[in-house]
């Protein structure tokens, strides 16, 4: 979808070091417009919600700089909504079978959107892994390359 490949170049031009090439209003504008008025995020214009945008679409804002463009407290809502509480795990949208890559996507949307009722890491938004072990991995910290003009 296009909000998965908004993230993918994002989060390289974020690694790299290029995040200036990118107009940050007009795409965090155009990311914002993905949540639905049930809480949920779609991956472009006309299409349903799915809890793997609560990734693709939150991890770009929160590069931006522009996570608080979302009602997170109604993103966490939509997530927790599509939770199987009998099997566990978490599916694409209420109602369907739960797997892990919608579990994965799902937690890490929570974690990114400050959900309080787990104790859930802190996860880079560029890679998709606890801060810490980012860290200690050693791959650097991609905020430093941050434009200056973003920072506030």
């Amino acid at each position: 979808s296009h909000a998965a490949q908004v993230y993918t170049c994002l989060a390289c031009l974020a690694i790299l070091g290029q995040l200036h090439v990118v107009d940050r209003e007009r795409l965090s504008g155009w990311l914002a417009e993905r949540q639905l008025k049930c809480g949920g995020l779609n991956g472009r214009p006309q299409k349903l919600e799915d809890v793997c945008y609560s990734w693709w679409v939150l991890s770009s804002l929160e590069i931006l700089g522009r996570v608080h463009w979302v009602d997170r407290q109604k993103l966490c809502g939509f997530i927790l909504s599509a939770q199987d509480e009998e099997r566990g795990g978490i599916a694409d949208r209420p109602g369907d079978v739960p797997d892990v890559y919608h579990t994965c996507f799902g937690m890490a949307g929570l974690s990114l959107a400050g959900f309080k009722g787990y104790a859930l890491k802190p996860v880079d938004p560029v890679y998709c892994m606890p801060k810490d072990i980012v860290e200690r991995a050693g791959l650097g910290s991609w905020t430093d390359k941050v434009p200056e003009s973003w920072r506030e």
